[in-house]
């Protein structure tokens, strides 16, 4: 028999005692409150159980009504929001059928930060059973990844975690058969000692062949199993939701809180899912279906039965595991990786065992690795669990799975250094070279190579080719989806809310130039942490500017092209990422990291970002205002973050927006590229080098007009806009498009055949460098970086 641990009659010091015995992480406060809930003394497994519910991974217990007050949720196209694993939002209807993309986005940061390869490899694995348990084939993942200076005090370690990382992310994808989209890649000494995993994955699914993550509610009127698949449950992993809610301290022994992954036993049940699946549709059987993921069995059958307004019984001694031995605990709550969990009818219960441990063959594919019937569906509304004749849980469901709700105190901080002057005799051409070489500009190919974008064969634009991934995924329709990441965490420690609303800016102006009309946006907010006044307060302003951005930029589709718009972006899906603060006090600058899905038309008509044809003009939208604040000129050329911000304006965004997004599904737009980082002077530079550099030989002429600002503002000032190079025999219809929408092209320059960049402010060049310069500053910078590239050189010596 499990003791039970007296919460109420036990003194602070020695219920604190008792809790950090038992590697829990409840606050007194909270261990007292489960008690009274239960009218009782709790036992281990309870308290473990309530250790791993209750804390911010999945109680969002401090975010939860920040994120409900100022994110939208709802909108035309959006199936299923923020309210199960996976937002899912309508595509179109292609091949016969009307279908719908999935989208969800997830963090896992602590164990990629102690493991690097286990955290990122099992990051991967989780955000694709997400998509999976919604029905939905898995057609492509992203990856923004997070790393401290490459070359500060701390560099060495901040270059072993990112290989790492990276080496995690390609073994498990590339094994598992998806193809990577994009992502994005930020190095800060804000990260140092907290790395940042953030994953996304997208996946498509007939709308008619949604699965839900819910016990049907044909569980009341015929008797309902619940069925754990997958590896045996070990002890890997055991309080990892707990681990990511309290601040790491790398000096203490948290390597069993990450998960082991393994793609090809994935790939296996993923096959074996969806042979389940078309069981269940032939059949006409309503089914639950969700992954294990924080909180092993107990929070999946749990939530599953909540969800469906049921109670769940859970029988421990029959859930397949490594160790007969294990504590009955780590049984309920270990977040062994490859599993999942069904709720299916008793009479469809021998089906699925059949198809999994016969067909598909289980035991001999993964030593231990079954499907068994481990629980069952009740009506009482009440959770329990058991191991033989003991019980170890019983709670009411709804206590359970409802958390508790924190308050926190907000004190948001921004910083105001000064703006430092600007030389105006300085070399900037040679400031060009510099920004292109830094790591937070320069080439990102050698990162590319490492994932398979290809495999599945549905690539339109692979990473690096465009600002967003585009895919192609039916076989007899032009239609496709556009997806982007973003989040730029020197605007974010400079103004939490510039840090929130830029990102989707940001990402607005990605998809547009790939002509995507948006469809729904994900966020992952990470930020130190929420106890303390200053992080709490950024994240809650981080959340205002991703929720006004939305909102105030709307929604943009055929049938929503008006300034105002008449709904917003709807946020569908994300995750809150807290306490990404060493144990030294250090926090991560304030990082909200968003993914945008957007609706291709025509896949046929999707430009690229490379420049294409000497001859053509390139129009500048997009007025320069001189913002260099947090930007890449101040932090690389002049060693300072000082300066004003780039002011969104979220209006003129819109009219942009919209009319790159038509002008390129008319087929006038050759190539395109969003202003940011860097400015003009960036942006045109990449768009000659594209990811061939060089291959096409080509130059680019281009003269902006300063006004008051000096010509180094003028190049790079960051705020946002586009640049374009515009089929000659449609310029004037583009031109004519945008003065409908109010709109003035900045300045018009023109493709050459010369193979150079010249970029004149007010008609004197300012910027005069041979295309073979500007790839020698922006190749070489990322495969230093890796410590294996290093090796390898020094070893071919």
């Amino acid at each position: 028999m499990e003791a039970a641990i007296d919460v109420s009659r036990l003194e602070d010091a020695d219920l604190e005692r008792e809790l950090r015995a038992h590697g829990l992480t409840l606050k007194l406060s909270e261990a007292r409150r489960i008690g009274e809930l239960l009218g009782r003394a709790p036992t281990l497994t309870e308290l473990t159980l309530f250790d791993t519910m209750w804390s911010e991974h999945c109680s969002y217990k401090s975010s939860r009504e920040h994120l409900k007050r100022w994110l939208p949720t709802e909108g035309p196209d959006v199936v299923l929001g923020p309210v199960e694993d996976a937002g899912i939002v309508r595509l179109g209807e292609a091949d016969g059928r009307r279908w719908c993309l999935v989208i969800g986005h997830e963090s896992h940061n602590h164990p990629s930060q102690v493991l690097p390869f286990e955290g990122a490899a099992t990051g991967i694995g989780g955000i694709v059973r997400d998509v999976y348990c919604m029905g939905a084939t898995v057609v492509g993942v992203l990856d923004p990844l997070r790393f401290g200076d490459p070359r500060g005090a701390e560099a060495a370690r901040s270059r072993a975690i990112m290989a790492g990382v990276v080496d995690g992310i390609w073994h498990y994808a590339n094994a598992l058969g998806v193809p990577n989209l994009g992502g994005d890649l930020v190095f800060h000494p804000g990260y140092d000692d907290n790395c940042l995993v953030n994953v996304v994955a997208v996946g498509l699914v007939p709308e008619d062949e949604i699965v839900r993550s819910r016990v049907p509610a044909e569980a009341a009127t015929e008797p309902y199993d619940f069925i754990l698949v997958g590896k045996p449950t070990d002890e890997s992993g055991f309080g990892g939701a707990a681990f990511a809610s309290v601040i790491l301290d790398e000096g203490v022994e948290n390597r069993g809180a990450v998960q082991v992954p393994d793609p090809f036993l994935k790939r296996v049940l993923s096959e074996a899912n969806k042979a389940v699946l078309a069981a269940a549709r032939a059949a006409g059987i309503a089914i639950g279906f969700k992954d294990l993921g924080a909180g092993g069995i107990a929070c999946v059958s749990s939530e599953l039965a909540e969800a469906g307004g049921f109670g769940m019984r859970v029988y421990l001694d029959r859930v397949h595991v490594a160790d007969e031995r294990l504590a009955s605990r780590v049984i309920a709550c270990s977040e062994t990786q490859e599993r999942y969990g069904w709720a299916v009818p008793r009479r469809f219960s021998p089906q699925v065992l059949k198809i999994y441990n016969e067909d598909f063959d289980l035991p001999h594919v993964y030593r231990g690795a079954a499907a068994r019937v481990v629980g069952e569906v009740t009506r009482d509304g009440r959770y329990t669990l058991t191991r033989g004749e003991d019980r170890l849980c019983d709670a009411p469901v709804s206590v359970v799975t409802s958390g508790i709700r924190y308050e926190r105190e907000s004190a948001p901080r921004r910083q105001e250094p000064p703006a430092p002057a600007l030389d105006p005799a300085r070399d900037l051409a040679a400031d060009l070279l510099a920004l292109l070489a830094d790591p937070n500009l320069c080439d990102r190919s050698y990162l590319y190579q490492h994932y398979d974008g290809e495999v599945q064969g549905h690539a339109c634009l692979r990473p690096g080719e465009g600002d967003s991934g585009v895919s192609a995924p039916f076989q007899s329709s032009p239609l496709g989806f556009a997806v982007t990441c973003d989040g730029n965490p020197f605007y974010g420690e400079r103004d939490p809310y510039l840090g929130g609303a830029l990102a989707v800016c940001e990402a607005v102006r990605n998809l547009a130039c790939q002509g995507a009309w948006p469809l729904a946006l994900t966020d992952c907010l990470n930020y130190g942490n929420p106890e303390k006044p200053g992080p709490f307060g950024a994240f809650v302003e981080g959340v205002r500017g991703v929720g006004e951005a939305c909102r105030a930029i709307g929604r943009l589709s055929e049938d929503d092209r008006g300034p105002a718009p008449r709904h917003p972006i709807p946020v569908v899906s994300g995750n809150v990422s807290f306490y990404n603060e060493s144990a030294r006090g250090a926090a991560i600058p304030p990082s909200p990291i968003v993914a945008l899905l957007g609706r291709v038309p025509d896949v046929s008509r999707v430009p690229g970002q490379q420049l294409l044809a000497a001859g053509d003009p390139v129009v500048l939208l997009g007025p320069r205002a001189g913002a260099l604040g947090g930007g890449a000129y101040h932090r690389v050329v002049l060693g300072s973050a000082g300066g004003a911000l780039p002011a969104p304006d979220f209006a003129r965004l819109r009219a942009e927006a919209l009319v790159v997004i038509e002008a390129a599904q008319a087929g006038w737009i050759r190539a395109a590229h969003d202003v940011g980082e860097g400015g003009v002077a960036v942006a045109a530079a990449e768009m000659l080098l594209g990811r061939r550099p060089g291959a096409l030989g080509l130059g680019l002429e281009l003269d902006l007009p300063a006004g008051a600002l000096a010509p180094a503002a003028a190049l790079f000032d960051e705020t946002g806009g586009f640049l374009l190079e515009v089929a000659p025999a449609h310029l004037e219809e583009f031109r004519a498009r945008c003065r409908a929408a109010g709109i003035a092209p900045v300045a018009t320059g023109r493709v050459t055949a010369d193979g150079r960049l010249l970029l004149a402010v007010d008609g004197a060049a300012r910027v005069e460098l041979a295309l073979a310069d500007l790839a020698a500053a922006w190749q070489g910078t990322l495969p230093a970086l890796f410590p294996q590239s290093a090796q390898a050189a020094e070893a071919s010596r």
